[in-house]
């Protein structure tokens, strides 16, 4: 093979690897990428995992991306949740709005190769389950991760509203 052919395929390999690594949720990706050190952007893309988890409906899904041990601050509830069937319970309401996640701005901290934090400002777009009347509510987000098993799991998560809007 030519040295600027072999190059070309080189490149191309390399790209549909990039490509694929980046729509597969870092959950479901091979051991290869598992094993690979976190980057900022490999971080902030656990959040289209969750936002994937949440288009399905299902509250187990979103909940299995949280640690056994998780604590979630949610957006539109009082309480607290510390446990597994709590956050099931959150989502359940939740995800009757079919909320559909975008962030607006991140910042992400890798604080060792086990653990990071994403921060930011995200938006929803909120569908009422009975009138089918579309609203978007802005809030403020932290996501604090670690990597327990060979999968990134939520540990801390909290979001709230914007103060001011």
């Amino acid at each position: 093979m030519k040295p600027q052919i072999r190059k070309r395929a080189v490149i191309v390999a390399a790209s549909a690897l990039v490509v694929t690594s980046v729509g597969v949720g870092v959950s479901q990706a091979g051991p290869e990428y598992r094993d690979a050190p976190p980057t900022k952007a490999r971080i902030a893309a656990l959040f289209d995992g969750w936002n994937d988890a949440l288009r399905t409906g299902d509250p187990e899904k979103v909940a299995d991306r949280y640690a056994s041990d998780a604590v979630l601050l949610p957006t539109v509830s009082n309480r607290i949740r510390t446990d597994h069937a709590e956050i099931v319970d959150y989502f359940e309401h939740f995800l009757e709005n079919k909320p559909v996640g975008k962030k607006i701005e991140t910042i992400v901290n890798v604080l060792d190769k086990n653990s990071a934090i994403d921060t930011g400002l995200y938006e929803f777009t909120l569908t009422d389950p009975d009138t089918g009347a579309r609203r978007v509510v802005e809030a403020r987000y932290t996501y604090e991760y670690e990597k327990r098993g060979g999968e990134w799991l939520i540990v801390n998560h909290h979001s709230s509203v914007m103060p001011e809007g």
